[in-house]
């Protein structure tokens, strides 16, 4: 059975960083792109970043380039984001999710999915 478990969100102040990661089982984690989506409380679900298999090609939503990072080292089964200078507006469930298919900003495209974790950034 296919299982995403997140981990490394936290509580942290304005300005601060993050490694959140995401450890896969039950799938051929290098067939499968990877992707980050977020919550907020009464918000919809949006699109952070995503990568391809082999890490080659990585998106990022606009409110978040160059101040997060995707990553993956497969041989661990595990994807990562840095988030970085953070601010209170990126307080949200985070969420990873895989698709046998190539990566995609949206939700809709990615077949499983994790429980989240909670990212809480402080004014």
């Amino acid at each position: 059975q296919v299982q995403l478990v997140e981990s490394g969100g936290g509580l942290v102040q304005t300005g601060g960083s993050l490694r959140l990661s995401c450890a896969a089982s039950g799938l051929s984690f290098s067939s499968y792109s990877m992707g980050w989506f977020r919550q907020a409380p009464g918000a919809e679900r949006e699109f952070v970043a995503a990568i391809s298999w082999s890490g080659g090609r990585r998106e990022y939503a606009d409110s978040v380039k160059d101040r997060f990072i995707i990553s993956r080292i497969n041989f661990k089964n595990t994807v990562y984001l840095f988030v970085n200078s953070l601010k209170p507006e990126d307080t949200a469930v985070y969420y990873c999710a895989a698709t046998p298919s190539v990566a995609s900003t949206l939700a809709s495209a990615y077949d499983y999915w994790g429980q989240g974790t909670q990212v809480t950034v402080s004014s």
